[in-house]
């Protein structure tokens, strides 16, 4: 491994902040390299840190996206492209996120918006179809899915 010029008291103060932040949940390497920077580490030392972290298993970018998939639609509810979004903002990688959205299974993603749906329309289903139309569709797109699979689930529901 080669000797990197660090002062050792950066060193330790980075990885104080890297091991806090990641303390309450899982963090990408890209939030760990920003909220450094904000803390006034330099890059150089915040790159040797974070690299000592992956090594460890702590920085892992690829289970990362995959926590973070499975924790937003489960307590959520929200769809791919919406994750996706949240992954690239987060600084995930294109790929990374290709992968990781790939694995989540169509049909899960279907009858969760169906459950999401059903769920609005109990709650609204005393009111005039149209303002339940608009409900359950308003609903299903601020959770980001897309109108073909809203409108198939708005026509199901429809023969209710």
């Amino acid at each position: 491994m080669a000797t990197l010029d660090l002062e050792p008291n950066s060193y330790s103060d980075a990885m104080s902040i890297a091991l806090n932040a990641l303390a309450p949940r899982a963090r990408s390497r890209a939030e760990l390299i920003t909220h450094l920077k904000k803390r006034g580490i330099d890059e150089a030392t915040a790159d040797a840190v974070l690299d000592s972290l992956e090594l460890q298993g702590l920085v892992n970018d690829l289970e990362f996206a995959k926590a973070w998939i499975e924790s937003r639609q489960r307590q959520k509810k929200l769809s791919k492209r919406v994750i996706s979004q949240e992954l690239r903002v987060k600084g995930v990688s294109a790929d990374i996120i290709d992968e990781t959205i790939s694995e989540v299974d169509e049909d899960a993603e279907y009858q969760m918006a169906y459950q999401l749906a059903e769920r609005k329309y109990r709650s609204c289903s005393h009111l005039d179809p149209d303002v339940i139309y608009r409900r359950v569709h308003s609903v299903l797109a601020r959770k980001g899915f897309d109108h073909s699979l809203t409108n198939r689930i708005l026509r199901e529901m429809g023969s209710m």
